[in-house]
């Protein structure tokens, strides 16, 4: 355990051996940082969408509605964000790479805290998805911006999403099983707005804010024959239509990955 004696710098992260977290000569940050291993990976997340495949994906999810107009470069600020999952033969974590419509890097999803046994269980059996879920969205710099965990659950799903220092944003719970499905944003008990899918098959989906009026869109894209027969990996283009507020903003960012978590993680 590291000591206040102990110099400021990157050591292990105790929760999660794939990450770093700075020690700031007093206490532990909520900076983290992929060790070599991941950051390893986070890189073959890059290699693996280039800019014209991921433009291609953007004109197709967005049918033609994207501008072209850049937002700022970051997770929060862009008007589109293309959210790609790794394609792994054997998906023992989750892990996605988060674009601009550009191609342009933004940031990652890694799922963390799995441990040995939990990775057994996954390969195993379909026990792991009623088990508890923690994943951090992280920019282009590899600094956690959010969390979001999804505690243990039976039937339906729901995610706590909080900042880089845990304190709390709100929450995204699932509303129905059956029939479209549907997710609540709320925030201390006051619902803010919510996820509508457009179709039983829960492909594309529109996200509202506390009047019901459209402020975003998520479109499930084709990853290709090879990626969608042999992996579980999933595609989805995030169409923002105007600039928002937190906690709105962070709940949106963390939307496309509670989808994919609740709908088709569970399925498997």
């Amino acid at each position: 355990m590291t000591r206040p004696s102990t110099p400021p710098g990157w050591y292990p992260d105790q929760q999660s051996p794939r990450l770093q977290r700075w020690w700031d000569g007093q206490a532990w940050t909520a900076n983290t940082r992929p060790s070599h291993d991941a950051e390893a990976i986070e890189l073959d997340i890059e290699r693996a969408h280039d800019p014209a495949r991921i433009q291609q994906q953007v004109a197709k999810g967005t049918k033609g509605r994207a501008t072209g107009a850049s937002g700022g470069g970051t997770l929060f600020t862009e008007p589109i964000l293309v959210v790609n999952q790794r394609a792994k033969l054997i998906e023992m974590a989750n892990e996605f790479g988060v674009f601009d419509q550009h191609g342009q890097r933004l940031g990652g999803v890694v799922q963390v805290g799995q441990s040995v046994f939990r990775k057994v269980l996954r390969l195993l059996t379909k026990y792991d998805q009623f088990l508890t879920h923690r994943f951090e969205v992280r920019d282009a710099n590899h600094s956690t911006v959010l969390k979001v965990t999804r505690p243990a659950k039976i039937f339906k799903s729901r995610f706590l999403v909080t900042r880089a220092d845990d304190s709390p944003i709100g929450e995204i719970v699932q509303e129905n099983v059956f029939g479209k499905i549907r997710l609540g944003f709320t925030v201390n008990g006051q619902k803010i707005g919510g996820i509508q899918a457009e179709n039983w098959r829960a492909w594309n989906f529109s996200i509202s804010d506390h009047s019901g009026t459209e402020v975003a869109k998520i479109t499930k894209t084709w990853g290709g024959f090879l990626k969608a027969a042999f992996t579980t990996a999933d595609n989805y283009v995030v169409e923002i239509h105007r600039p928002l507020q937190d906690p709105l903003a962070s709940m949106v960012v963390a939307s496309a990955l509670t989808i994919d978590t609740a709908l088709k993680q569970d399925s498997q």
